[in-house]
């Protein structure tokens, strides 16, 4: 049974597969926007508060996909998500197909083939955010595959935050999604770090906090500047060089170790810096570094 693909508000109705903590949060969102939604999970009682606030609950995923031309689907992993819909693909051409399940680059590819053997018009995608953040126009929502799906789609797809459309390429949304994590992770280890070093003088993490995030605004014009430099491969040492860089991230060393901090963090860093000094790069700029990651065993 097909259902129509809008609300009796214009809005467009769709399905969510998938009602773990991320998933509520993207039916919600949904819901709040004013939206049709049908929702599936493996357990049914997860649905309960979104039944609550107007989602209509189905009994298998196949009646959730069979009501709404947008299937937006968010599940455990890729294995999942082709567990869940292949007993029933056949009957899913034409449709368009939402995957906000995390993945590699590699698994956007294979989705993608998927659907296109079955006649679906696909979008991966990556999540910016915590379930929390779903819903807010401040969060990024990353999309890859068709551009004229993701136009179509798109008065929808900011119900659940701020969408930015990558490329046509589908492993585009995983491959982002991956590198702005590992940033994620490498900030906070640095602000735990510089947090710890300066919390041995009983300085609060907050009033530290405080000046670490201005000082990030500082970072961010770097690296825009050190973005062109990469894009042109050419490292002009006019601001700060490696061999700057290598001398002072001894004061870190320094301070951290006479305070009894771990220092694994800034020595994998200055490893980092000493091999591009080796290949050749010590009165270059910081973003000459990024041929030490390259290449790390090789020379220039």
């Amino acid at each position: 049974m097909f259902f129509d693909t809008s609300s009796a508000n214009g809005k467009q109705a769709v399905t969510v597969l998938g009602l773990g903590n991320m998933g509520s949060a993207l039916a919600a969102a949904l819901l709040d926007r004013d939206h049709e939604v049908t929702v599936w999970n493996r357990t049914p009682g997860k649905a309960q508060p979104l039944v609550d606030r107007g989602a209509r609950l189905a009994a298998t995923p196949q009646e959730a996909a069979a009501s709404n031309q947008l299937i937006i689907a968010c599940v455990l992993d890729y294995d999942a998500l082709f567990g869940v819909l292949d007993p029933f693909a056949a009957s899913l051409a034409g449709k368009t197909l939402v995957n906000l399940t995390s993945g590699s680059p590699e698994q956007g590819h294979e989705a993608a083939a998927w659907a296109e053997k079955h006649g679906v018009d696909y979008l991966d995608g990556g999540i910016m955010t915590t379930p929390p953040g779903v819903g807010t126009p401040e969060v990024m929502f990353l999309y890859s595959g068709s551009p004229a799906v993701f136009a179509t789609h798109r008065p929808t797809l900011e119900a659940l935050g701020d969408p930015i459309h990558l490329g046509e390429d589908p492993g585009l949304a995983s491959l982002y999604d991956s590198a702005l994590l590992g940033l994620m992770w490498a900030t906070f280890n640095g602000w735990l770090h510089g947090t710890a070093v300066v919390g041995a003088e009983k300085i609060e993490a907050k009033a530290y906090t405080e000046v670490a995030l201005r000082w990030l605004k500082t970072v961010s014009v770097f690296m825009d500047t050190y973005a062109a430099q990469i894009d042109a491969g050419e490292y002009p040492g006019d601001d700060a060089t490696v061999d700057v860089q290598i001398a002072t991230i001894d004061h870190l060393l320094h301070a951290a170790e006479a305070r009894g901090v771990d220092n694994a963090l800034p020595e994998l860093l200055k490893a980092s810096m000493l091999r591009a000094k080796a290949q050749g790069h010590g009165q270059d700029s910081y973003a000459s570094v990024i041929e030490a990651l390259r290449k790390p065993g090789g020379a220039s």
